[in-house]
């Protein structure tokens, strides 16, 4: 998007918010790097030259602006629509990897040499995954600083900086101002509402574009959540998260023009993981005027679009655990799969201090579910089947579900599995893995509402006529499953 200059211009003179997070807006004259939809004048036109990332600005010497604070600007939807090298990698920087692992972790996950890995990330975001790393560093450092009372020393070592002098040197470069110049700059309260400096506790607003409908999003997660594991409480989604540091538990609450999310860690290094997979869980990054649009030209799906728009897919914070419970589904009523779900999680899950809910444990990791007897659970002997064997391959890692994973292989792979159909591989596929066009044309819910519809409700037909909904598939089952009174439809009360 970037090289197409009059699109650009044409975005920043009208304060286009739709398309913060695509680019970037560096003006030549103040040195500054702006969102598209600063509400500040826009610049002559020859004084802009426009970035990809926030890294790129950074590293061709550009500060972010005070006023839009482009660094915490949605993330670029390319990384949720895509399943090219570039877009794997920058899910598993966002999701902290590089930080984690280095530039050679980056590089094995992804079977590719770091010298493969830096020139395409270069070539397509005039950003090394050293500088996008930091880049992401230095927000988390200023979430950090703007919303906890906590020593610079210890905000330093949490948003990843191996000493406080390239803490103090990043933050003066990217936001022209010492971190105690940004603290004092900060009002008492942080933007949703929590007091700086609770303890345990951080509250900050996740962004998203424009529209966004909570209906299904958190109908959904609420209408399947696991005992112990999820709630849903004075009016927030709530869940724990296993995260690489420690665990911490989410409380995301939908408001009109943002989520709030407030995060109590074990761990603050694992602040930008917990942000990252709270973002994912929500598709708080995708471009819901590009799917609503597309889908509109469907004369059956336009109906459906304008009376809702922006409807999201929900998915999860961990794949490995999406995919199990993916299989306890199989076949049973929602409440059934909850109950199969809770048993595991009481019997396996980890346990956790909830002071303020009811949340309790952890989702089993696969080697603990590995480790259980198949004739401890109650289910089917075929299921018993398809659940042990996929808890093995997670757990010895020959079947790898994370971000990074190429859609069409992991697929296969779990086809590949025994007891697992087209159903199950695109569910997972869907809401697990992120794949935008995964499609459950044999769903039952999908088949009744095609039906109700007009549109042919057998699966090889619904599949041809859905071809003209490419990419975007997966939006249009939220919009089909919407047509329901099913609970996963209606924002909890």
């Amino acid at each position: 998007m970037h090289t197409d200059i009059e699109r650009c211009v044409r975005a920043v003179r009208s304060k286009d918010a739709r398309f913060d997070g695509w680019f970037f807006t560096a003006v030549l004259t103040t040195g500054i790097y702006c969102r598209p939809s600063c509400p500040v004048v826009p610049p002559k036109r020859e004084n802009m030259v426009f970035h990809p990332s926030a890294a790129a600005c950074q590293q061709a010497g550009f500060r972010a602006c005070k006023r839009c604070r482009p660094d915490t600007s949605p993330g670029s939807p390319e990384w949720n629509q895509r399943a090219d090298l570039v877009a794997r990698a920058m899910r598993l920087i966002t999701d902290g990897v590089v930080d984690r692992e280095g530039v050679p972790g980056l590089a094995a996950r992804l079977g590719y040499s770091t010298r493969q890995i830096e020139r395409q990330l270069l070539a397509e975001l005039g950003a090394g995954p050293l500088a996008l790393a930091r880049a992401q560093r230095a927000q988390t450092a200023r979430l950090l600083i703007e919303t906890t009372a906590l020593p610079m020393a210890e905000i330093a070592f949490a948003a990843g900086f191996a000493s406080i002098r390239t803490f103090n040197d990043t933050v003066r470069e990217v936001y022209a101002l010492t971190p105690s110049d940004l603290r004092t700059r900060t009002p008492r309260t942080n933007p949703a509402g929590t007091p700086a400096g609770t303890p345990g506790a951080i509250s900050l607003r996740l962004p998203f574009r424009a529209p966004l409908n909570p209906d299904n999003l958190f109908g959904h997660l609420a209408a399947t959540a696991v005992p112990g594991v999820e709630e849903w409480r004075d009016g927030a989604y709530r869940r724990t998260l296993r995260l690489p540091y420690g665990h911490g538990i989410a409380a995301l609450t939908p408001r009109p023009d943002h989520i709030a999310c407030r995060l109590t860690l074990t761990d603050l290094r694992d602040l930008p993981v917990a942000i990252s997979r709270c973002r994912r869980l929500l598709d708080l990054d995708a471009d819901p005027v590009a799917i609503d649009d597309q889908l509109r030209t469907d004369p059956v799906l336009a109906p459906l679009v304008d009376k809702a728009p922006g409807r999201r897919v929900p998915r999860t914070v961990d794949e490995a655990e999406f995919a199990v419970r993916a299989v306890l589904g199989q076949q049973v009523s929602t409440a059934a799969a909850r109950t199969h779900a809770a048993r595991l999680v009481s019997a396996h899950g980890e346990a956790v201090d909830d002071p303020e809910g009811g949340l309790t444990h952890l989702f089993p990791a696969p080697a603990d579910l590995a480790a259980v007897d198949p004739e401890s659970l109650a289910m089917p002997r075929t299921r018993r089947v398809t659940l042990t064997t996929l808890v093995g391959r997670l757990a010895d890692g020959s079947l790898p579900l994370g971000v990074e994973s190429d859609w069409p292989e992991a697929r296969a792979r779990l086809l590949a599995l025994p007891g697992f159909g087209p159903w199950t591989a695109d569910v997972i596929a869907m809401r697990a893995l992120g794949d935008p066009d995964a499609f459950l044309p044999t769903d039952l819910g999908v088949r009744r509402a095609a039906r109700e519809l007009g549109l042919p409700s057998t699966p090889a037909a619904l599949t041809a006529r859905a071809a003209a909904w490419r990419p975007w598939r997966a939006y249009a089952v939220q919009y089909l499953w919407a047509t329901d009174d099913h609970p996963i439809n209606f924002l909890p009360v």
